[in-house]
């Protein structure tokens, strides 16, 4: 079995991502290709996809928003996610189960013995009437039949996990600040979710895991929930091995890709490319070494910006007073630090839309 080292691997990934070669794809495509984004910080997708596409247009994201095709949602490992409609409506049911215990995860003791069927009903017929809702104005909705749990604990349970919503516009629009008001995800659509499957069968998790070989992969099973968080998808990996080739990496694990994806020359030259906060790039994998060394992993779950140099992380960076302030990890070389400039000036100018060009990359460290 072919073996493929890191190199080999971040290529592959970047190639995915979209981060190899900018794309000529609509926003909408983009986010479907990359089974959607990651996106508790709200302005932080926008440098994603500016990082991905040429010419991309920040109104074009907030259109999608306000005209319903793509949402902000509670999804992969119960963080936010922008998700195209026709995504969430396919894939929320599958990963209701692993929501409502991640959520108790956190909050277990608080929410002992509670009717979690019983809540989800309640929850969705305060919110049937499709009005926008914070989290404190549901729970205070609902104070006088469960007085016991902490509030934080009913509403993160309640929107987080039993009830689908939406977090309506202005939040996550370009250059707009508003707090999280919910919408019952079905209102907002205008459809319901797609209910599970019968019969134990796995469509969705079948299709998850092709979805997520064509935006990351080469990747192994434990990339794979790594990703999502949802048990039973090796059963749905060998529900569809004959379409998919293998590998081994470095460290024996097998790896599973589609036939056709890309898997570029380990030695194709990679660009610079500027990431926002948690990007999946990083955080879509168990095993991130093919993009982040062991020692700056904490860097990607830690909200840092980070810099990739020939397909690896070698800085953060951070925006002060309209200047991209780039803080490198380790030696760039000359021609790096130009690169790394260059790159810095286009992002300085996108953020301010023009009004600045400034980049300031700090002394490299010892």
């Amino acid at each position: 079995m072919t073996v493929l080292g890191n190199r080999a691997l971040g290529r592959a990934t970047l190639a995915r991502q979209l981060l190899l070669d900018r794309a000529d794809l609509p926003v909408h495509d983009a986010v479907a290709h990359l089974c959607g984004m990651q996106a508790q910080e709200p302005q932080e997708p926008f440098t994603g996809l500016w990082s991905r596409l040429r010419a991309f247009d920040p109104a074009a994201l907030s259109d999608l928003l306000t005209g319903r095709s793509v949402v902000r949602t509670h999804l992969m490992r119960r963080t936010v996610h922008l998700v195209t409609a026709d995504d969430i409506v396919a894939w929320r049911a599958r990963h209701d189960a692993m929501l409502r215990q991640r959520v108790l995860g956190t909050y277990r003791r608080e929410l002992e013995g509670m009717d979690l069927d019983e809540l989800a009903a309640a929850g969705r017929a305060v919110m049937a009437d499709g009005e926008p809702r914070s989290m404190a104005e549901l729970v205070r909705a609902l104070a006088d039949r469960y007085p016991a749990p902490a509030p934080r604990a009913l509403g993160e349970m309640l929107l987080a996990a039993l009830v689908p919503v939406a977090q309506t516009p202005p939040r996550g629009l370009w250059r707009s600040r508003g707090g999280v008001r919910n919408v019952l995800l079905s209102s907002w659509l205008g459809r319901p979710v797609d209910p599970p499957a019968p019969d134990g069968a796995d469509p969705v998790g079948q299709a998850l895991v092709r979805r997520y070989l064509a935006a990351f992969g080469p990747a192994a099973s434990a990339d794979l929930r790594g990703w999502c968080g949802l048990a039973g998808l090796p059963a749905a990996v060998a529900a569809i091995r004959e379409e998919l080739v293998t590998f081994r990496d470095e460290r024996g694990r097998e790896l599973f890709d589609l036939p056709e994806a890309p898997r570029p020359d380990p030695d194709t030259p990679a660009p610079v490319r500027f990431l926002p906060a948690f990007d999946n790039a990083i955080l879509g994998y168990h095993d991130r070494g093919r993009i982040i060394d062991d020692v700056h992993r904490g860097l990607s779950v830690a909200g840092e910006r980070v810099v990739l140099v020939d397909g690896r992380v070698a800085a953060t960076w951070r925006v002060d007073a309209a200047t991209v302030v780039v803080t490198p990890l380790g030696r760039l070389s000359s021609a790096d630090r130009t690169a790394v400039g260059e790159e810095g000036r286009e992002l300085a100018s996108f953020l301010s839309g023009g009004e600045s060009h400034r980049v300031r990359v700090a002394t490299s460290p010892d």
